[in-house]
């Protein structure tokens, strides 16, 4: 038993013996926040055995079996565990310092996988999904994790975004292919695996056998290329014929399909696509996205996986004051006669006055008003390793875990109630994930993936950062010990 202990003690978890050998644990005395949306329940009793809540109630009506393992959850709120619908958990691409970083800590992105999952789990999120990665590292560390032989979240990944190349690929990153070293065109295919640029030309059926053998890699949900990468330049990528294409190949195995569309046109495509998913749906350009569109995503009920932690909190107030900043510094000479601006100019002009980032939020904001289901997605991501960087370091804004609870703040700050907030991150996560049914709300016969608050996030969502702990699948996390080998984070 010692040992057994031990064990458990080196993968991160702090579980009870009794809890593990298959007894009930009962939380008792804590505000229940059950991710549905309805009224908290205080004082409540959730009962768990074999890793599933057996019951959840008012104390008075939920009595407690002789010999259950007590949490004492007195002047604490108890929440679903948190989802995050984007992110990256693979070191995958980049210039410069990252591109150092990537070329020596590549042989390594197992570890890297699984130290940016146990960085999310660390800050209340037991599911995530990973929407561009490494397949082969993503679909390892996601087996090692359920069978137990480490501690994570739960992990959804799809690998490759059907349609584009690597992350040193036009499509991606507007390179082209002439002149990258032989270590870039090698990550290149690690990360396509063979769903890359070359099937944005495909005839349907050609398409419909790519898919299919990309599918038996085994990601667990497709993501495609509706447009390139960016906004600009604007590109649709695959036809209304192929998206359908893609579409019916996930969900003939039922597989969720999303996409990343950047510009109006493209996005219209894939919704009539019939998508379950968009990334970042509120990212049009400089466009504003119409009020048909907004209506038909609601009426759908597409989920709209939103990142709102770069158009909120610290990084809009960053991006309005550099803004403010660059017109001051234009000064005398903005009222000067002059020549007419190049479009080049323009754009550069457009760009500093963040009106693309304007434009995010007014989308963001027309969306969660017309009621659309609106989830968190962070594209958490890895930064430069802090032995290529000059001193500078990343902001939390995209840092695993922190980045999932700012966007969960961010929600609020575009509009929406901290109670609706807390469904966006956990049972709208769950309709993401096609878990449901699984996790996502605290209800009898669901995995026991909770979070307990030492305040009361209904009052003030920032007291999602009061974290006292993090139960996945029934055993408590010993958050102190995560991650448990540190590859990249410091």
């Amino acid at each position: 038993m010692r040992i057994m202990f031990s064990l458990a003690l080196a993968l991160g978890l702090s579980v009870s013996l009794l809890a593990q050998s298959g007894g009930v644990t009962a939380i008792t005395g804590a505000t229940l926040i059950d991710g549905n949306g309805g009224d908290p329940l205080s004082n409540s009793v959730i009962l768990i055995s074999g890793g599933r809540i057996t019951a959840a109630g008012p104390r008075a009506a939920t009595p407690v079996p002789a010999g259950a393992t007590i949490i004492d959850g007195a002047g604490k709120f108890v929440l679903p565990g948190l989802v995050d619908t984007n992110v990256h958990l693979s070191l995958y691409g980049g210039t410069g310092d990252r591109y150092e970083t990537l070329a020596k800590y590549h042989p390594r992105q197992r570890e890297i996988v699984l130290e940016a999952a146990q960085l999310q789990l660390k800050h209340g999120v037991t599911t995530v999904r990973d929407s561009y990665g490494l397949l082969p590292p993503l679909v390892a560390v996601r087996e090692q994790i359920n069978r137990g032989d480490a501690v994570g979240p739960r992990i959804l990944a799809a690998g490759n975004i059907v349609g584009w190349g690597g992350p040193y690929s036009i499509s991606f990153s507007l390179i082209r292919e002439q002149g990258l070293t032989l270590f870039q065109e090698q990550v290149n295919d690690e990360v396509s695996q063979g769903v890359g640029e070359d099937l944005v030309d495909m005839e349907p059926e050609e398409l419909r056998t790519a898919i299919r053998a990309y599918l038996d890699k085994g990601p667990d949900f497709i993501k495609y290329g509706g447009s390139a990468h960016f906004a600009r330049p604007a590109m649709i990528g695959f036809s209304p014929e192929a998206q359908k294409v893609i579409v019916e190949e996930a969900h003939r195995r039922n597989k969720s399909a999303e996409t990343h569309s950047t510009t109006i046109d493209s996005l219209r495509l894939s919704v009539e696509a019939g998508i379950d998913l968009i990334q970042h749906p509120e990212l049009l350009g400089p466009r504003e996205m119409p009020d048909s569109l907004v209506k038909l995503i609601a009426d759908k009920k597409i989920v709209c996986s939103m990142l709102s932690n770069t158009i909120s909190g610290e990084a809009w107030k960053k991006a309005m004051k550099d803004r403010d900043d660059a017109i001051a510094r234009r000064g005398d000479a903005e009222r000067m006669p002059q020549r007419s601006r190049t479009g080049a100019e323009l754009r550069q002009r457009a760009a500093e006055d963040a009106l693309e980032l304007q434009m995010r939020r007014r989308n963001a904001q027309k969306l969660i008003a017309a009621g659309a289901v609106v989830t968190i997605g962070t594209d958490n991501y890895w930064a430069a390793a802090p032995e290529f960087t000059r001193g500078g370091t990343k902001p939390d804004t995209q840092n695993h875990g922190i980045g999932s609870i700012i966007a969960i703040e961010g929600l609020v700050e575009l509009g929406m109630t901290p109670a609706q907030a807390i469904v966006a991150a956990t049972r709208n996560g769950a309709i993401a994930s096609r878990g449901l049914d699984q996790f996502g709300t605290i209800e009898t016969g669901k995995r026991a993936d909770l979070i307990m608050l030492d305040a009361n996030p209904l009052t003030d969502i920032s007291n999602l950062r009061k974290l006292s702990m993090v139960m996945r699948d029934g055993r408590t996390i010993d958050r102190e010990r995560l991650p448990v080998a540190r590859v990249l984070s410091r």
